[in-house]
């Protein structure tokens, strides 16, 4: 049996609500007490190095990966399970998706949506068929679900887009919806 693993997706930066950084901290406690492993940006700042060292604090496996020219930017958390340096970003979101069995966005900028819409159109091209889980806290990603909902109206998606991606206001329901998803 292979270690279920969870690609969290979530800003460099903490954003302006303490609620965020709370939730990532529940995120990482919840992954580490599900014995699943994270897999995640390899970053030790703002949501990244706050779900990573949750993780960590509650025994998790973590899974980091980081491209070469990023590692001091997002200062490299050479302390995880598993620390893998690439050569791209693009490499890095590959290797990402390609060693988790589902996907959670968290709150972020616009890596966090680069990373969102690549495995939003890998899936939506069948090159897979993982969970994909909007952690909506505080209604941050409401702007992206009318987004979706507009894209689909205007003609430029079949409905079926809407289907691939679900939403979850907090870690625990985040959690609820992966235990589904995953059982």
């Amino acid at each position: 049996m292979s270690l279920t693993s969870i690609c969290v997706y979530c800003g460099s930066r903490a954003g302006h609500d303490e609620t965020f950084t709370d939730q990532a901290n529940a995120l990482g406690q919840e992954i580490a007490r599900a014995n699943w492993r994270l897999v995640y940006g390899a970053g030790d700042v703002g949501l990244m190095g706050t779900v990573a060292r949750a993780a960590q604090a509650a025994g998790g496996n973590t899974f980091g990966v980081i491209p070469k020219h990023l590692v001091d930017m997002e200062v490299g958390k050479t302390d995880l399970t598993t620390y893998v340096v690439t050569e791209t970003m693009h490499e890095r979101k590959k290797v990402m998706l390609m060693n988790a069995d589902a996907v959670v966005v968290m709150p972020g900028g616009a890596g966090s949506l680069d990373e969102f819409f690549e495995v939003l159109t890998w899936r939506q091209l069948g090159l897979h068929n993982k969970p994909i889980i909007l952690m909506d806290v505080n209604g941050y990603w409401g702007p992206l679900r009318d987004l979706l909902t507009h894209i689909v109206d205007s003609g430029f998606a079949d409905a079926s887009l809407l289907d691939f991606v679900q939403s979850a206001p907090s870690a625990g329901d985040v959690m609820a919806l992966l235990r589904r998803a995953l059982s």
